[in-house]
């Protein structure tokens, strides 16, 4: 299981899951240069081939709603990281 930490003075993220997918609620608090970020982030999975990897929805105020499938948690939590949206992940054995 990963675990990871963002800074709350840019960025806000809530998960939940189900036995299929993840669902995140991303708010981006401070716009430059983070907006553009995240705007990164989903080129990635939209520019990829599989289509159903993760879907992302935008809200108001930079808001978005990002669906995960299981087996790309792990790629999108990295991705997140690679453009410094997160501070860190760690993996978390024997949960």
């Amino acid at each position: 299981m990963l675990s990871y930490c963002f800074n709350e003075q840019v960025i806000q993220i809530t998960e939940s899951s189900d036995e299929n997918d993840v669902q995140f609620l991303i708010k981006v608090l401070q716009k430059d240069p983070y907006v553009e970020k995240m705007q990164k982030v989903r080129r990635f999975f939209d520019d990829n081939r599989v289509y159903t990897d993760v879907l992302f929805y935008a809200l108001a105020d930079h808001t978005y709603k990002v669906i995960v499938r299981i087996d790309f948690y792990a790629d999108f939590i990295l991705e997140l990281m690679k453009h410094r949206l997160l501070e860190s992940v760690e993996w978390k054995s024997g949960q």
